[in-house]
């Protein structure tokens, strides 16, 4: 039953977030636990074996092993706004993220959904600095905006700089961060961006709701199970321990 919540609570977040610009939807993988034999009890070097009747296997049920994000194209929408980018391939533009303390965090994102602070520099929406090549925030000047498909900014012509994209040998080694943003474990091996970037564009997220309301009313169903099975457990004791009271 536990188990089933934490699938519902996955389920739940990928539908909130099925309009979230470049969300990548997650998936529970349950694993097993190891059957415990209970006829198979050996006694300690030396000693005779002890005198057990064999009551059959013991099945421990399952729990979360790991959380698996699908990172999978969303579909591109056209919105026409010069700041909005996306990627088209796989890839994640770099951004640089403040924690708690005040501290500068390289992070990676699909959403590209872009504006620009006071001081004109490219930001994501919240607040995040996108970086250039060179690791340094991006300025852009006033003038007409143009970024070509690698990701190259003209302003009335003139070049600017190149937004920094990177993408990931095992995309396994990212973990989300939430606000679409995603950490690099360490070990984890970048690789140059082999996409395209589309200015005008943003990136939707790569959610089926449908599967994920069939699948929560599965989880529904599978949870509602086991605690009927529960009830009817604990009803089955509390005759057996009132009928052999009373004997």
């Amino acid at each position: 039953m536990t188990t089933q919540m934490q699938k519902l609570d996955v389920a739940s977040s990928n539908i909130a977030n099925a309009n979230t610009t470049g969300f990548k939807a997650d998936t529970v993988v349950t694993q097993s636990f190891p059957e415990q034999l209970a006829n198979s009890i050996e006694a300690l070097p030396g000693s005779k074996p002890h005198n057990i009747s064999p009551i059959g296997g013991l099945n421990l049920g399952v729990a979360i092993s790991s959380l698996h994000t699908n990172f999978d194209n969303g579909s591109l929408q056209e919105t026409g706004g010069p700041l909005d980018l996306a990627l088209d391939g796989s890839g994640f533009f770099v951004i640089n993220s403040t924690d708690e303390a005040g501290n500068l965090l390289e992070r990676y994102t699909r959403s590209g959904s872009f504006s620009l602070s006071n001081e004109r520099n490219l930001i994501t929406q919240n607040g995040d600095t996108v970086l250039g090549l060179s690791g340094n925030p991006i300025t852009v000047p006033e003038g007409e905006l143009y970024i070509n498909n690698s990701g190259r900014i003209y302003v009335d012509g003139n070049f600017i700089d190149t937004i920094r994209i990177v993408d990931f040998e095992n995309k396994e080694q990212l973990r989300a961060e939430g606000y679409g943003r995603y950490i690099a474990l360490n070990g984890a091996n970048e690789t140059p961006f082999t996409g395209q970037v589309q200015q005008g564009f943003l990136e939707n997220s790569n959610v089926n709701i449908v599967k994920e309301m069939v699948n929560m009313i599965n989880i529904s169903r599978a949870y509602e199970a086991n605690q009927r099975l529960i009830t009817i457990h604990d009803t089955t004791l509390g005759q057996a321990v009132s009928d052999i009271a009373r004997k």
